[in-house]
């Protein structure tokens, strides 16, 4: 079937955009002007197929609020954590949940599998048996197909490996200025002009 289930971790989306928008060197302080554009990310992962899920997780900063209520109401599934309560890891907690959901879909729909498309570059735990990289290779031995999108510079290069061999690579670099865009420089700071995103190019986005 042609129905995507997307999974998008959303800090390291976002983090890694910060760290992309700086090496860019798009005017002073990108690291704090980048913005993901969420209308373009989601058209990018779902590449106008059915979308029979979408969940992401991320961090409760108030600044991100309006992310959160604009996924929400395009109806991806959002569970945030709070990045200060000590006992949950801003990554470890999320991670293990994105993680929970896919291998439940993979039993929920066992004799039906879709379309994995995940957002993220972590490839931690794999040694061990867990993580992303073996969530995806379980699905994909039940007849998942398995797409990642993730930023090249970033993305644990076992799993991207993996996924150009068995499935599709998308690396987000070559949709930068189309999934994010910059604000402009607040007052106090030094001057930078914010820059809109472009249209999105969905012929050059390879499909599992």
């Amino acid at each position: 079937m042609n129905r995507v289930f997307i999974y998008w971790d959303n800090s390291n989306i976002f983090h890694e955009a910060q760290r992309f928008a700086e090496e860019r060197k798009e005017g002073p302080n990108a690291r704090f002007r980048v913005r993901i554009h969420f209308d373009n990310i989601l058209r990018l992962a779902h590449a106008e197929r059915p979308v029979q899920r979408a969940f992401a997780t991320g961090s409760i900063p108030p600044e991100m609020r309006q992310l959160w209520n604009r996924m929400e109401s395009n109806g991806v599934e959002v569970q945030l954590f709070d990045r200060g309560d000590p006992a949950r890891s801003e990554q470890d907690m999320p991670d293990r949940l994105l993680q929970l959901r896919m291998l439940e879909d993979a039993l929920d729909y066992n004799g039906d599998p879709g379309i994995v498309v995940l957002l993220t570059g972590d490839g931690a735990g794999y040694r061990e048996g867990a993580g992303f990289h073996s969530a995806l290779e379980r699905m994909h031995k039940r007849g998942w197909r398995v797409e990642i999108l993730s930023w090249g510079h970033s993305c644990n290069q076992r799993m991207r490996r993996w996924a150009e061999e068995k499935g599709v690579f998308v690396p987000l670099d070559d949709f930068y200025e189309s999934i994010t865009f910059m604000e402009p420089s607040r007052p106090g700071f030094e001057f930078a002009y914010g820059r809109e995103s472009v249209e999105l190019d969905l012929s050059r986005r390879p499909l599992a």
